[in-house]
């Protein structure tokens, strides 16, 4: 690698790590589990929903009791209160404090399947007390990491694991206006139509996440670095303060959502969807569908085109090697498509 090369990548090292503080404490399961039940750590919203079913608990309860390492738990400390916030590890240290006051009846254990059905108290007087002094470490993020780098840490952290994905991690921590905007659009009648999902993937939120992606993109692509998590975070946050000081502008963005709605309504005769039958809506397609038919207009805002034609735009080779999903992220991929169904509407319509 070149000069410039290791040069620039050192920047970017020494760029992020500056985001991140932080120090090490040893704490005892009992403590934990009191601080948990008194209520001195917060839950941020975008783990608050998520919780181990009772096998998962029992497992990591087994794993506790046998001896296996336990994954460190990251906090945030917020030095203006004082309080920790749980960046990862919510889910252990509610398991351990609901164990502790017996509260949890361990199930589905294969190594110590005799403590199946028992509870903490059940145990005798000495395990009780090995439990409660075994020791967790827990890193403390200062108040100096930002919010971005503690999401970040979190999905790093997460990867493949049944958490929040980047559109529930927003909706908990970017609140404001233009948060609740994409929210109530989510749950948009005419949206749902053409858009379906399933019942999984609407409680995950992925209406507000196509929503998000459509204000995003179409309101321009030129700090887009074909990651869409950060991108997204940012036009978010940005979009909330713009709200705030200009309320106003909801009518304006809601006009152009629901304008986009009616032609694909009256154009694409299956909506967003791949098949008459489909219950679920590809984001490549939504992005392609929704961003290419937004810009047709403002080209052209009288543009009418035959559902005929669009089928035919639709099934062409072209569009499908559009939208496949290797590589669909990239920023020459994301405008490939986007302006493939612009400028075929703009052809075809009149």
């Amino acid at each position: 690698m070149d000069r410039y090369f290791q040069t620039k990548a050192e920047e970017q090292i020494l760029g992020y790590s500056k985001k991140i503080d932080f120090y090490t404490s040893e704490y005892t399961v009992e403590i934990l589990a009191q601080k948990i039940a008194g209520g001195e750590y917060t839950v941020p919203g975008y783990q608050r929903e998520f919780t181990w079913d009772e096998p998962r608990k029992s497992k990591f309860i087994e794993s506790l009791l046998i001896g296996l390492p336990i994954p460190f738990v990251f906090f945030w400390q917020n030095d203006k209160t004082g309080e920790l916030e749980i960046v990862d590890g919510s889910q252990r240290l509610r398991t351990l404090e609901e164990y502790l006051n017996n509260r949890l009846v361990l199930c589905g254990l294969e190594r110590l399947d005799v403590l199946n059905g028992s509870r903490f108290s059940d145990l005798p007087l000495s395990r009780q007390r090995k439990i409660q002094n075994k020791s967790m470490r827990g890193i403390i993020l200062s108040e100096n990491t930002d919010i971005e780098s503690r999401i970040d840490l979190f999905e790093r952290i997460n990867t493949g694991s049944m958490v929040a994905n980047p559109a529930e991690v927003r909706r908990g921590v970017l609140r404001g206006p233009f948060m609740d905007f994409l929210v109530k659009l989510g749950k948009n009648e005419k949206f749902s139509t053409l858009a379906p999902v399933t019942a999984k993937k609407r409680s995950v939120r992925e209406p507000e996440e196509l929503a998000a992606r459509f204000f995003a993109y179409s309101d321009g692509l030129d700090d887009y670095k074909d990651n869409v998590s950060p991108f997204i975070f940012y036009y978010i946050k940005r979009m909330n303060e713009i709200f705030h000081e200009k309320p106003e502008l909801e009518d304006e963005y809601f006009t152009r959502f629901d304008r986009m709605l009616d032609f694909v309504s009256k154009s694409f005769e299956l909506g967003f969807r791949k098949s008459p039958k489909a219950k679920t809506t590809p984001r490549t397609r939504f992005e392609a569908i929704a961003i290419g038919s937004h810009l047709a207009l403002e080209k052209n805002p009288n543009l009418k085109i035959s559902k005929e034609s669009t089928a035919e735009i639709i099934s062409s080779k072209a569009f499908t090697d559009e939208i496949r999903s290797d590589g669909a992220n990239a920023i020459r991929r994301l405008r490939g498509r986007i302006e493939f169904i612009r400028d075929a509407l703009l052809f075809q319509g009149e």
